[in-house]
């Protein structure tokens, strides 16, 4: 009995060390088109909202993989206005958002942090609390980004390429920074708009909108973090690396990665090993057809490097 105590402390500490990315996705197993209906974490504006809300799922480009998310110019600026929620709408910590993102040539990309996102019974309450971050507004100014929650603040994105974009939110101190493939663009934007009659009531969304003709951009391999993404080495397996699908799982089990990944363990909740291999292949599948429904702790190694995830079936 001892030793179950034991096997399942270990598992819950192993729980606890990945319990800091909270969501990863890459939309590989995600159909073509409307994006809300297919996960909780995401909804448009109104919802329910007319057909041009909605961001789209669309295989024409990707940071890996096949797909990516679509945010288009069509009815702007009455057009897409797609909410990703915040995994577990945090209120105090540090917390960070990371994902992808493609800014074509002669085209621009918005987004916003919300801080409340609630519905009355009849209508969403919701306003934004963490700064108009343009990407090149209007078609107006290429390479260039703007954040208006410091006047005069610009920032150099790479246009027309793929870029990575980690967010990270001071909460108690309700200051924020972001930087773009791992260097600092701005930092100390302070969660302000309208303190006395939209006050910061916890991290609730990012709102991905179109604001303009010009509006078009992609997004790609989210994660939220519950810490600091710049300090605390999400890099060595960041979505745009390393992601499992499906998940749940019911047969194979596939591994998505830009490297060769050298060895996968899965873990049941005892802390045993019930499956090992050593692909040593890119982007590999595991068989857990054989497995009893249940949780399981997957862990990958890449290069040196592991990660585990929780997977169930």
């Amino acid at each position: 009995m001892k030793k179950i105590y034991i096997l399942a402390a270990l598992v819950a500490f192993a729980f606890n060390a990945t319990a800091q990315i909270e969501y990863e996705e890459g939309f590989e197993n995600f159909t073509l088109g409307d994006v809300s209906p297919q996960h909780p974490n995401w909804r448009t504006w109104g919802e329910p909202s007319g057909p041009m809300e909605n961001a789209q799922v669309v295989d024409s480009q990707a940071s890996s993989g096949d797909k990516s998310l679509e945010i288009n110019s069509d009815g702007a600026p009455a057009g897409i206005d797609q909410i990703m929620y915040i995994t577990g709408a945090p209120t105090s910590g540090v917390y960070s958002v990371r994902f992808d993102m493609l800014v074509p040539d002669g085209q621009e990309g918005y987004f916003n942090m919300q801080g409340q996102v609630t519905n009355n019974g009849t209508a969403w309450e919701q306003w934004l609390v963490g700064g108009n971050v343009y990407f090149n507004e209007a078609n107006g100014s290429p390479g260039e980004g703007t954040v208006d929650g410091n006047p005069g603040q610009t920032f150099s994105f790479p246009h027309d390429a793929w870029f990575t974009i980690d967010l990270v939110y001071d909460i108690d101190a309700e200051v924020w920074a972001m930087y773009i493939d791992g260097t600092l663009a701005f930092d100390d934007q302070l969660f302000e708009f309208n303190p006395t009659t939209n006050p910061f009531a916890e991290l609730a969304a990012l709102d991905f909108y179109a604001p303009s003709a010009s509006t078009l951009y992609y997004v790609d391999n989210v994660i939220h973090f519950n810490g600091d993404s710049t300090t605390l080495g999400v890099d060595d397996f960041s979505p745009a690396n390393f992601s499992v699908y499906p998940n749940p799982v019911q047969d194979r089990l596939n591994i998505q990665s830009n490297e060769v990944v050298d060895a996968i363990t899965v873990y049941d909740v005892l802390g045993k090993a019930v499956i090992s291999v050593a692909p040593g292949v890119i982007s590999p599948s595991v068989d857990m057809s054989a497995l009893s429904a249940g949780a399981y702790l997957v862990n990958v190694s890449i290069n040196g490097a592991s990660k585990t995830v929780k997977v169930v079936k």
